[in-house]
């Protein structure tokens, strides 16, 4: 490089005469009396990578050699032997000869690439090469060898099979005694395992981003639906010409599709209110195979392989039936011409291998649905569960079906793995906690009976309606007074406790969630229960998330989601109602108040 020189003892030097160990550090064969080799410090060098194999930035290892003895030929002594032992991939070119060519590769590069000695030696390092090689790293490496300067990247290669993998590699210029540039020495490292954690981790992060976006649309998507479903119901109950009957009744199934987009939203984002219980897996299915052979379709064989004496989940049945259902129609459009689809039940104990499958340990129930499609490639896998991603025609999904079901299982305090081979099938597992043998019992004793009024509508009690949107709040109270009840509006929960305080005789709190300014609904729901406790209360939201905040350990509110029908309303008030008079509770889960 022109800045170092040998003296008469085969010391290397700087120009001003100082000892090599100042500028690198120089190793000494006692036997011979001369210097043997010689090299610049790491220390200071730009590394853009994310890993290395001291765990830390370079400091002591050489980035620049300078050798006495180039030759190749020499491989007795224990040094070569060191470079066949270790399992560190290295290689050496020759940028003298045309193209660079490797002329040195230790065996540990030739077990991470598949190839064999005759087939590397003799040929630039381009071919380790492919098709989603990044042109960009590619660059950084040719600019690196021109200027004869180390560099570390991470690049994406192909082995002799083709199979691809991230290789972290280190790039050295050597040079000998008289400055003269003679080789470049590169390490290898197979990284593959952690570009994969990497990428887990921001899909993850970039799924919980999606999610919080999802439900908040879902959220004030579900009020406008509340608005327009509700006023279509009344408009239906009117005098009507034919012809308006059927525009209206177009109108109410458009927002009917638009409440399941909504749910579908919900589950994704893992804000849906879910009801888990214990379930028998095999005779759920067993129970809904009829529905599921009239989804497969004529086509489509359907296999059970059920495993006896299955344990119990703790699962909601009627989510992971509409799960199953989302799963069978994606294996029943990879295969357009037929073929067999596989639903099997099974068993797994998780332990040590539990923190890999982000779940904890103990005994899970997995739900298999195995097909014979098209299969997916590996970049389709990864992005299988993202909201509104669909590799079908617009006539035949929205991209929500596994995105539903993922956000389901995860929930469920489960996890959902997708495995494809292009050309041989997919492979979907649902896993699901285990109910331990010790904590099972009938659900008949877990739910307490409720009383079934024979006439749903009301018998002129006083209904308080707390709303912050006039639009829903108009539309309540009008459901309210049609079912026979008297309506006290509030457009805040401040304004709800003053008409409280002030005694008007009110018989049902029926208050939103979300208000913005003020108290919240599950604010005032807690003071009401405090000072009222005998005040029954029905609470709704179009966004179920936030009955996971700070529900009251205890209290026993009703729940009704937007948007709901003035049937569904006339229900849920009744039963409200009738627990104020008899003194029926809701037994508390065993879950107790969901945690996000």
């Amino acid at each position: 490089m022109g800045w170092d020189v040998t003296d008469e003892n085969g010391v290397r030097v700087n120009k001003e005469n100082k000892i090599g160990r100042q500028g690198g550090t120089t190793s000494t064969d006692p036997g011979e009396g001369r210097s043997q080799s010689s090299g610049i410090p790491a220390r200071g060098m730009r590394d853009d990578v994310s890993y290395s194999p001291t765990g830390k930035a370079g400091e002591r290892h050489w980035r620049q050699s300078t050798i006495s003895r180039p030759g190749l030929g020499e491989r007795g002594s224990v040094f070569f032997a060191a470079l066949q032992m270790t399992r560190m991939p290295m290689i050496l070119t020759d940028p003298r000869l045309p193209d660079n060519p490797i002329v040195f590769a230790n065996k540990a590069f030739l077990d991470l690439t598949g190839y064999e000695e005759d087939e590397v030696e003799g040929r630039n390092c381009r071919f380790l090469q492919g098709a989603n090689s990044s042109r960009e790293t590619v660059d950084e490496l040719r600019q690196a060898i021109r200027a004869e300067r180390a560099v570390s990247i991470e690049i994406l290669n192909y082995r002799r099979d083709g199979t691809p993998f991230w290789n972290a590699v280190f790039i050295a210029p050597v040079y000998d005694s008289g400055g003269q540039l003679i080789y470049f020495f590169a390490s290898q490292l197979d990284v593959t395992r952690r570009h994969a954690s990497e990428q887990a981790y921001r899909q993850a992060q970039k799924m919980e981003a999606i999610g919080q976006l999802t439900a908040g649309l879902a959220h004030d998507f579900n009020n406008l639906l509340q608005v327009i479903a509700g006023n279509v119901e009344l408009a239906l109950k009117g005098e009507l010409t034919d012809r308006q009957r059927r525009q209206l009744e177009t109108a109410n199934r458009a927002a009917d599709r638009g409440a399941k987009l909504t749910r579908q939203l919900l589950a994704f984002a893992r804000r849906t209110r879910l009801e888990p219980r214990q379930t028998d897996l095999n005779e759920l299915i067993n129970e809904f195979g009829e529905m599921l052979e009239n989804t497969v379709g004529a086509r489509i064989d359907l296999v059970l392989s059920l495993k006896r004496r299955l344990p119990v989940a703790m699962v909601d049945p009627v989510h992971l039936e509409m799960a199953l259902l989302n799963v069978l129609l994606n294996a029943r459009d990879a295969m357009p011409k037929g073929g067999t689809v596989t639903i099997s039940t099974s068993s797994l104990h998780l332990n040590g291998d539990a923190a890999a499958r982000q779940l904890v340990p103990g005994d899970y129930v997995v739900l298999t649905v195995e097909d014979q499609g098209h299969g997916m490639p590996a970049h389709i896998v990864e992005r299988a569960t993202e909201p509104f991603f669909t590799t079908k025609s617009a006539e035949k999904g929205t991209g929500l079906g596994l995105a539903m079901v993922h956000g389901f299982v995860e929930q469920s305090l489960g996890r959902l793995e997708i495995s494809s081979v292009e050309g041989r099938g997919t492979t979907v597992r649902m896993l699901f906690p285990a109910v331990q043998e010790e904590a099972r019992k009938p659900t008949t004793e877990r739910i307490a009976a409720l009383p079934q009024p024979d006439d749903a509508r009301g018998q002129s009690q006083t209904i308080l309606v707390v709303e912050d949107s006039e639009d829903v709040r108009t539309l309540a109270e009008s459901h309210l007074v049609m079912l026979g009840y008297r309506v006290v509006p509030a457009e805040s929960g401040e304004r709800a406790l003053e008409i409280l305080e002030d005694g008007g005789g009110i018989d049902l709190l029926f208050t939103d969630i979300v208000m913005p300014g003020g108290i919240s609904g599950l604010e005032l729901a807690d003071q009401v229960s405090k000072r009222w406790p005998d005040l029954p209360i029905l609470i709704t939201t179009g966004y179920n998330d936030d009955l996971v905040a700070d529900i009251p350990r205890g209290t026993a509110l009703d729940v009704i989601g937007k948007p709901y029908r003035r049937t569904e309303l006339a229900d849920r008030v009744r039963a409200a109602l009738n627990r104020r008079h008899e003194g029926v509770r809701r037994e508390p889960s065993d879950f107790g108040v969901a945690e996000a």
